[in-house]
């Protein structure tokens, strides 16, 4: 298994140089194509139902296709010396950004994007993280923005039994296999802890299987399962966090098995997520 083909999601309006930074390392190290992608919805997505003048509707569109064009130069800019294949799609239509990622990442084994801050104003052309995660049917990588580098010197499995954290593992098996350390860790209450250990085990033997030598570890948990896996992060020099993503896309809301959205959203390292 290998990444053969990445997509990588530019926002708008801003840079997104260390994104695509990170973006080259992986296409390098794959040997991959890479599609730039961006979109943003008409003006009318955001006010609804309220009036837009012509001149107010004109400017957007023009401002629109300026900031599209921009975000190609620096994509192609960006990559051209390390990527032998670049495709650009965008998208200035009706629907939420999110929706229009997700049918499109159908071209790619892993879809990269930062984690845009996406005020009151602009919620309607931003991408929303978790519902891009729980419609992509593609593992996710997420780029914080400080993040320029993408080093594997250490990379945890947040592990539990369940269906997403295996769809993650699997779909993270490109990155683990070229990782200098893994870590496969389950946080568990008092009464799983014996069954978590059984868990991790079996989770390593298999990496085992696939040439990646991993290290296990079980965790009692204190209520708070995000600020344990923060807190191993940081302890570790953790590069990426691997975990599985359910939740309620309907809702704009999710949950990455115990941790909390923030943690993902707000962390200060890369994480790669499927549903």
């Amino acid at each position: 298994m290998t990444y053969a083909n990445l997509m990588v999601h530019l926002e708008l309006g801003r840079a997104n140089a260390g994104l695509l930074r990170i973006t080259g390392e992986i296409a390098e190290r794959f040997n991959a194509g890479v599609i730039g992608i961006a979109a943003r919805p008409p003006l009318t997505m955001v006010y609804g139902d309220g009036y837009i003048s012509g001149d107010l509707y004109e400017q957007d569109q023009i401002e629109t296709a300026r900031e599209m064009r921009a975000a190609e130069a620096e994509f192609r800019a960006a990559l051209s010396a390390h990527v032998g294949t670049l495709e650009w799609r965008s998208s200035t239509s009706f629907g939420l950004v999110a929706d229009y990622l997700a049918a499109e990442s159908r071209s790619a084994d892993l879809l990269i994007t930062g984690v845009a801050a996406g005020g009151v104003f602009d919620s309607s052309r931003a991408v929303n993280t978790g519902d891009l995660v729980m419609q992509a049917g593609r593992p996710v990588l997420t780029v914080p923005t400080a993040a320029t580098t993408l080093p594997l010197a250490h990379v945890l499995v947040a592990w539990k039994d369940t269906r997403e954290a295996r769809r993650a593992l699997s779909d993270a098996l490109p990155l683990l296999q070229r990782a200098t350390a893994v870590s496969v860790v389950e946080i568990a209450a008092e009464l799983d802890l014996d069954a978590a250990h059984g868990h991790v085990a079996d989770v390593v033997h298999w990496l085992k299987r696939h040439r990646v030598e991993a290290r296990a570890s079980v965790h009692r948990s204190t209520g708070d399962d995000a600020a344990a896996l923060y807190a191993l992060g940081q302890d570790q020099g953790i590069d990426v966090i691997v975990a599985g993503a359910y939740g309620h896309s309907r809702l704009r809301e999710w949950v990455l098995g115990g941790v909390t959205r923030d943690l993902l959203l707000s962390a200060n390292r890369c994480a790669l997520v499927s549903h």
